[in-house]
């Protein structure tokens, strides 16, 4: 079992900056790889970018890149840092991590992004 905790989410005017962190616990050697997901009502759960256990590669969205960062530490903490904030932003972000051998997915309960003036 892995156990995710999302923070850093709050409320950012228009091309604010908001850090989220994920701390992952439990089986932690068991994940391949972690990301970010984002969801708004009534609309599917959409990943926004991810980067494996060891750091080696990263994916990120085309409408993420040059704002959104993501990165890791040593620690099984991921780091999602958004610059120039735009309304259309505004979701749910939920911590994501996959697991080796097509193993279970796991997920954090989320945190919410509001980006308004």
């Amino acid at each position: 079992q892995v156990q995710l905790v999302e923070s850093g989410g709050g409320l950012v005017q228009p091309g604010g900056s908001l850090r989220l962190s994920c701390a992952a616990s439990g089986s932690v050697a068991s994940i391949s790889r972690m990301g970010w997901y984002r969801e708004v009502p009534g609309t599917q759960r959409e990943l926004v970018a991810s980067i494996a256990e060891d750091g080696s590669s990263r994916w990120i969205r085309d409408f993420a890149k040059g704002r959104f960062t993501i990165s890791k530490n040593t620690q099984a903490t991921v780091y999602l840092q958004m610059n120039s904030l735009e309304p259309e932003d505004t979701a749910v972000y939920f911590c994501g991590a996959r697991t080796w051998n097509n193993g279970p997915t796991y997920w954090g309960r989320g945190t919410q992004v509001t980006v308004s003036s």
